[in-house]
């Protein structure tokens, strides 16, 4: 056992003897075997095939003290609202790892409810008992584990039975300086109940410039006949590290809708996976990332069909300035119990400098019969001939590029249905690569 995996194991001993103990006895049983799995598999190494592109020794070299007993921080409504979509929106506000209700506006009625996870486990402790930590497997995941072991802030939003939400739920996770080489370790749990439609923004975002990890685990329940959609943004700042799993099971006639925003972080990984159990159910899974410098951003996806006449839809693109490094790898898998499967993937990658790179591997694994998959990726640099279409028309080329860049990422922009959302990643697209 590695120095830093046994400094975790000491965290985790000292956590359950103290904050962790008041959780239900289920939870205390799922956490000792987390950091139990966590000891036997130690943090990933290239050697890893999922692994292979994305070298985790940055975060794996040292042990980050635990956020869950620091203050939850000074953070102002003003310093928020530059990442508010709406003022209007229900939104859960963490900083630092810790919940600040004082920055929150919670729902506990109208056929949504909207709680942080110390108030769920008193008032809906069954729904968590039944979800909560049930739908994210840690056995093969050294991530998912060290976060299970450690559950505790995080929130919990459940969509009723039938029920349309009009407007979007907001998880908004805050780091500023006073998390300096700390962990958080993010546990939310979404349940969109038979027949319900709901929206849910999750956001990480950085206001100062210290050295931090977020390890963040989000379990999402579909349910029959229901939609649920989910954007999840990352900005934080350019120092810190940052891993979420976005795991979702869906029944039949259900659709998951899943946006990954990514443009910060030093070190970031993405994991989105779904479960397509019941039949006559749809997947969509789009995602933008946007780098430069010498970050790295890793998105691994993977979309199984378990059951018949079930579609799925993924496109992620990627452009990257500078020394960065992009990461993507797509599986859909079809099980041989889903015939008329119907699914596509789509991996494209814009470089903006010689020294950018991209690994790019869309799978398909299919033990079905009757089934219409595709996948496909591109790697390139900006089109020659629609540079010099614009530049004949009066366009310097400075600019040029800037216009054929934006236009590159809005066309996935364009999928997000939350138009307060598209909106505010087309602007900051537009700053990030686009000239403002």
């Amino acid at each position: 056992m590695s120095t830093q995996v046994a400094a975790y194991r000491t965290q985790y001993d000292a956590f359950a003897a103290n904050g962790g103990g008041a959780a239900p006895a289920w939870l205390r049983d799922v956490r000792r075997g987390a950091i139990a799995r966590f000891e036997q598999l130690g943090f990933p190494t290239p050697k890893n095939e999922d692994w292979h592109f994305t070298n985790a020794a940055p975060i794996a070299e040292q042990a980050f003290r635990p956020l869950y007993g620091a203050t939850a921080g000074a953070v102002t409504a003003d310093q928020l609202a530059p990442y508010r979509f709406a003022e209007s929106w229900p939104t859960v506000v963490f900083v630092n790892g810790r919940y600040r209700a004082d920055l929150s506006t919670l729902v506990g009625s109208g056929g949504v409810r909207v709680l942080d996870l110390a108030r769920a486990w008193r008032e809906m402790p069954a729904l968590l008992e039944t979800h909560l930590t049930r739908i994210a497997p840690y056995d093969a995941q050294a991530f998912t584990a060290l976060n299970t072991a450690f559950a505790q802030e995080g929130a919990a939003v459940v969509f009723a039975m039938d029920h349309s939400a009009e407007q979007p739920v907001h998880l908004l996770f805050v780091s500023d300086d006073g998390a300096a080489d700390g962990v958080a370790h993010v546990r939310n749990l979404i349940v969109a109940e038979r027949g319900a439609s709901g929206s849910v923004v999750e956001s990480y975002v950085g206001l100062g410039s210290a050295r931090h990890l977020t390890n963040a685990v989000t379990e999402l329940s579909v349910g029959d006949g229901a939609t649920l959609r989910h954007v999840k943004v990352q900005r934080e700042n350019a120092r810190a590290f940052h891993v979420h799993t976005v795991q979702a099971v869906q029944g039949r006639d259900s659709h998951f809708q899943s946006f990954s925003f990514a443009s910060g972080a030093a070190l970031s990984r993405t994991n989105i996976a779904t479960l397509l159990g019941g039949a006559g159910g749809g997947a969509t899974l789009n995602g933008l990332y946007m780098v430069d410098g010498e970050q790295h951003v890793d998105h691994q996806t993977r979309i199984e069909h378990l059951a018949p006449n079930c579609f799925s839809r993924e496109v992620y693109k990627g452009i990257l300035a500078g020394a960065s490094h992009g990461v993507f790898n797509g599986k859909v898998y079809v099980h041989h119990e889903a015939q008329k499967t119907d699914g596509k993937q789509t991996n494209a990658n814009l470089l903006l400098s010689e020294r950018a790179r991209v690994d790019t591997k869309p799978q398909l694994e299919i033990f079905a019969d009757d089934v219409k998959c595709t996948h496909g990726a591109t790697v390139g640099r900006l089109d020659e001939m629609a540079l010099f279409y614009l530049r004949t028309r009066g366009i310097a080329g400075a600019l040029a590029q800037r216009l054929l860049t934006h236009a590159f990422a809005a066309d996935v922009l364009d999928t997000i249905e939350v138009a307060e959302v598209r909106d505010g990643l087309e602007a900051l697209s537009r700053a990030r690569f686009a000239g403002g």
